[in-house]
């Protein structure tokens, strides 16, 4: 169960091999061999139809393409030498290996003559064998089957994060690829172009029966009143017509409750009112949510209480006075220095690396500490420490975790129809899982939009609320988004407006998130796991589609 966060799409795709002696390799100007390849050095030719290279001939340079949502898309670049060699040319006196390390190619897109994206590649993007060897690279931009190379992850930057999407909307346009090679050694060189390539591109959009464009009515429910609220149902007709274009994939439901009422209920894939949704890492939320709780009755001091006050960690390995040390709320804030990142799959302390065993709390005791950071202060995705406070509050609370849960949770909340996990302990799941209904998801993120309050009774404190969703620790390389109590926290923009946003987050593109300053929460379930695009599908239906009806007076 992979639960990969919206910043590490990135960062987990360039993350070089383990560190295992490299043999040195020799500066290699590589050869042209294809005779399609001799006749077009510096040139890039643009594809719907994946052709192998040893097929390509001059008949596949097209000047127009039209392209669905669905349709594959990339490009093939022939390069008069190899990309080391070029590297060479800018900085002569480093290594193979070093001028691998030190740079790759630059990449930036023009629509309609206008510079929309320039982007370095980070070094570890392809093999030094590779870029030692190849004089002409196949890039795969949109692909059914391949999700994991490099070219991916760019349209997607480009198309969703950048502006791409837009300006190529509305009809037919030029695109505009220029490649250059980049180093930074002592000072940052870009090289001359050393390829590049244009092409009218135009996308056609599948028809849609007029069923799946309709806004889907609500059913009432002794949960939730409805909502009154007229809305412009333009945009909701509109992202439901991209759902069902599949330009934005695997979506299952939406929910937008607006001041406590139900405003928009939208099924699609074959869900319905009553599926159990498996969230992932928006599972994580329950252990803030119940220790919040367990807390406030007295079973925990605070979350200041550390592991030494719970565990022998003289039995586990690694044993340090630094472990004993961790707090419940550096577990909570992702920030408590255990060598565990989920980000670096070479980390020892990686999820995937907790699965396979027989006890995932011992996993994550058994951890040494990394002597590069300090408790509370650096934020590293670490799954194992959600486990560990399940274990906690399952150790503390009278009757194990999740009786407690549906007694002092679920229960106050009127939930009753859902589906927890279990660790190889027999323990409910506090890494992620947890099942239940789209209404029901909306059900616990008002609890948080109220305060920690729902039918008069206060089942969180308010002080354990505004933690919760306090900036407690910034994320790692990530501009202006911050990390509260297993929740996250960021800001969109909407016509040079920005709405802060507090969420939880899973796998696949599920998220609860709560805007306090429009009395509003959203709920979006998704089934594409392990997706590069899953959470920035998310964050367009959200900007685009949701919030300018949330917005609107």
């Amino acid at each position: 169960m992979k639960k990969i966060v919206i910043l590490s799409i990135t960062v987990l795709f360039f993350i070089s091999c383990k560190n295992t002696p490299e043999p040195p390799l020799t500066l290699s100007s590589g050869e042209v061999s294809n005779e399609a390849h001799k006749n077009n050095i510096g040139k890039i030719a643009f594809m719907s139809d994946w052709i192998p290279l040893e097929k390509f001939s001059e008949n596949h340079f097209i000047n127009e393409l039209s392209i669905s949502n669905t349709s594959d898309f990339g490009f093939r670049m022939f390069l008069g030498k190899t990309l080391t060699y070029y590297l060479s040319e800018l900085e002569p006196d480093l290594s193979v290996r070093e001028l691998c390390r030190k740079g790759n190619f630059q990449l930036t897109f023009f629509v309609d003559n206008k510079e929309i994206y320039k982007k370095n590649l980070q070094t570890g993007a392809g093999s030094c064998e590779y870029k030692n060897s190849a004089t002409a690279y196949g890039i795969p931009l949109v692909n059914k089957n391949i999700s994991d190379h490099w070219g991916v992850f760019l349209w997607l930057k480009f198309m969703k994060k950048e502006g791409g999407q837009k300006a190529l909307s509305n009809g037919s346009h030029d695109l505009r690829i220029e490649v250059r090679p980049y180093i930074e050694h002592k000072q940052f060189k870009v090289g001359d172009i050393i390829a590049q390539g244009e092409v009218k591109l135009t996308f056609v959009e599948k028809e849609v029966e007029e069923s799946k464009i309709a806004i889907q009515p609500i059913q009432s429910t002794d949960k939730w009143e409805m909502s009154e609220t007229n809305y412009d149902t333009f945009l909701i007709r509109q992202l439901n017509q991209k759902i069902a274009q599949n330009y934005f994939k695997e979506i299952t439901s939406i929910v937008v409750v607006k001041e406590g009422k139900l405003l928009i209920e939208e099924y699609f894939n074959g869900a319905n009112r009553n599926t159990l949704h498996d969230t992932r890492s928006v599972g994580k939320t329950l252990a803030s949510t119940i220790m919040g709780i367990a807390i406030k009755e007295g079973h925990l001091e605070n979350e200041n209480q550390t592991l030494k006050d719970f565990y022998n960690l003289k039995s586990y390995k690694n044993y340090s006075s630094q472990k004993g040390n961790v707090t419940l709320k550096s577990l909570l804030t992702m920030s408590s220095s255990f060598d565990g990142s989920d980000m670096n799959p070479d980390s020892p302390g990686n999820e995937e690396n907790m699965y396979p065993t027989s006890d995932w709390v011992k996993f994550g005791l058994d951890l040494s500490m990394d002597s590069k950071k300090t408790i509370g202060n650096e934020w590293d995705y670490f799954t194992a420490g959600a486990v560990i406070l399940g274990d906690v509050l399952n150790k503390t609370v009278p009757e194990g975790l999740e009786k407690y849960a549906d007694k002092n949770l679920f229960k106050p909340l009127g939930i009753s129809n859902y589906k927890w996990q279990f660790t190889t302990s027999n323990v409910p799941n506090t890494a992620g899982g947890f099942q239940m209904s789209s209404l029901d998801n909306a059900r616990y993120g008002q609890l948080y939009l109220d305060n920690g309050m729902y039918n008069g009774k206060q089942i969180l404190s308010e002080k354990w609320v505004e933690s919760s969703l306090s900036k407690q620790i910034a994320l790692l390389k990530m501009e202006n988004e911050f990390y509260g109590y297993l929740l996250w926290n960021k800001k969109y923009n909407v016509n040079n407006q920005e709405i802060e946003a507090y969420y939880a987050s899973g796998n696949g593109g599920n998220k609860i998130l709560i805007f306090k300053d429009l009395d509003a929460l959203v709920v979006v379930t998704a089934t594409a796991y392990n997706q590069t695009y899953m959470h920035y599908q998310v964050d367009e239906i959200i900007e685009n589609y949701i919030l300018p009806i949330l917005m609107e007076k």
